[in-house]
């Protein structure tokens, strides 16, 4: 397989795929902390690029992300590439949002968001909860308290179905960055979303 990076045992019961966002690529710092550290529990870890990123990374030209046809189809076939006793799919924002999509056709066993955007940036009346209502995967989103993308608010205010267990992260952005004034911490915030998946994934 290309443009794939793996981490965590072979042999793990439990196999998370992970997509990144729809501006960096999936070895940023904020999924390589998800990734090593969800690894570190015990869990597989695989994580894709979209075409568009791949392509960036190739040529070193920016470009936006590739339509949603090309990005759901890009999910499936990398559902399609790994074999998992077990296994859940998310990521951040963007990526997690596409899981979304497609976690209840794909059958998996879990999704989970990281930093799902309910709505872009500045513009909260046009959400993206619609299938969010009748989702029947399993589902955690962790979610920065302060999320420009979707805050707790925010969300508050959504119809979201029962399969779904939202995890708020004190003070934090989409990022999960809280601000100094918090008491808490990037990599505390972090360090608790990571416990928070892998509890998740291995129940």
């Amino acid at each position: 397989m290309s443009n794939f990076l793996f981490n965590g045992p072979e042999n793990a019961d439990c196999t998370v795929i992970l997509a990144h966002g729809a501006g960096a690529g999936m070895d940023h710092e904020f999924m390589e902390f998800v990734a090593i550290g969800l690894a570190e529990r015990g869990l597989r870890v695989v994580r894709f690029e979209f075409p568009y990123m791949a392509q960036r990374r190739a040529t070193g030209n920016r470009r936006p992300p590739d339509r949603l046809p090309v990005l759901r189809e890009t999910w499936l076939s990398a559902i399609e590439s790994v074999d998992a006793q077990r296994l859940v799919i998310g990521g951040k924002s963007m990526g997690g949002r596409i899981a979304s999509l497609i976690a209840d056709e794909a059958t998996v066993d879990g999704l989970v968001c990281l930093g799902y955007p309910f709505h872009p940036s500045g513009k909260p009346e046009q959400v993206r909860t619609e299938h969010l209502a009748s989702l029947r995967t399993p589902t955690l989103i962790l979610q920065g308290e302060r999320d420009a993308l979707g805050n707790r608010d925010e969300v508050s205010g959504y119809t979201l179905s029962e399969q779904i267990k939202l995890h708020w992260l004190t003070d934090g952005d989409h990022g999960f960055k809280p601000r100094k004034a918090s008491g808490k911490t990037a990599e505390e915030n972090l360090r608790e979303a990571v416990d928070a998946v892998a509890a998740f994934a291995n129940c």
